[in-house]
């Protein structure tokens, strides 16, 4: 809570790539099979401009579910 009594505004999550403050615009869903039960959704969030590393990084290793505009993210 404000001292106005108010909640105060979210913030924008940021990118999850190191040293990146950016704005994310992807949600990243992904799940290590070996230590996670199948039901168990982690996730990472991308700005435009790593999204396509973050996605590769987390595809190689078989990890990757799918990716999702922010805005559209239900989770």
């Amino acid at each position: 809570m404000t001292e106005s009594g108010a909640a105060p505004e979210e913030e924008a999550p940021h990118c999850s790539r190191k040293d990146c403050r950016a704005d994310a615009a992807w949600v990243l869903v992904w799940n290590n099979p070996k230590v996670h039960t199948p039901d168990r959704r982690k996730t990472w969030v991308a700005c435009d401009e790593h999204r396509a590393y973050l996605a590769e990084f987390l595809d190689r290793r078989g990890f990757l579910s799918e990716t999702v505009a922010v805005a559209d993210f239900e989770g």
